[in-house]
């Protein structure tokens, strides 16, 4: 059964987050409230979010506040942020927003089909890249059981290779149809940036699996990292 992802909800005013929540529902994931930037912050210090959608208009700790926060945390500064907002005080005010890290910047009352699109857009990005890590993580457990030898490759079952690349293959076809709907969609950039990293590690991992195949002579150091 496939992991739901969670998505973070962060505004102040709990019918925001009602209808945040009723509009995001039909993706059927996981979806986390919270009603201050401090309490966002506490979250994000647990759980791991596929995206963030983060009003900029909160008393106390505002959106751009939470942003800056969220940015210097090593944990947390990959985090798609989507920032909503009720007001819109020009260029300046959304130029605020990208520099605090945003991916994206929504003005209410926004679309409710284009907030979801988007916000799916990352939702499946970052289950491709739950998916790669997975892959990896098993490739590399061959890898330190071989004694990284010639002669230990040949002795590897050929059925666990072969479940191995059916796997990885499964999760690059996936991801070349992604690519082609963000292509198709003229998505946003910072998603279409993710997706190409996500297709270069694929890549990476793809020649260290080959490396295994028997008689490649190939070696664990093309193993990708996990950055």
């Amino acid at each position: 059964m496939v992991q739901k992802a969670k998505i973070l909800l962060v505004d102040d005013r709990p019918e925001n987050l009602l209808a945040l929540e009723a509009i995001l529902s039909a993706l059927d994931q996981t979806l986390v409230r919270a009603s201050s930037g401090e309490e966002a912050l506490k979250a994000l210090l647990t759980d791991d979010f596929a995206v963030i959608l983060l009003d900029v208009q909160m008393p106390g700790m505002d959106g751009f506040e939470t942003a800056a926060h969220i940015k210097r945390r090593e944990r947390t500064r990959d985090i798609p942020i989507i920032f909503l907002t009720a007001i819109n005080h020009g260029p300046h005010h959304t130029f605020r927003g990208y520099a605090a890290g945003a991916v994206d910047y929504i003005s209410k009352p926004f679309d409710p089909w284009v907030l979801r699109a988007k916000v799916s857009v990352f939702v499946e990005l970052y289950m491709k890249n739950c998916q790669l890590r997975e892959q990896a993580a098993l490739l590399r457990l061959q890898l330190e059981g071989s004694g990284h030898t010639g002669a230990a490759h040949e002795k590897e079952p050929a059925g666990l290779l072969a479940e191995l690349s059916a796997r990885l293959a499964a999760v690059e076809e996936q991801a070349e149809a992604l690519s082609k709907q963000l292509d198709d969609e003229s998505a946003d950039a910072a998603a279409v940036a993710t997706a190409a990293h996500l297709e270069r590690k694929l890549t990476g991992l793809r020649r260290a699996l080959d490396a295994l195949e028997p008689g490649t002579g190939g070696s664990s150091s093309v193993l990708p990292s996990q950055g």
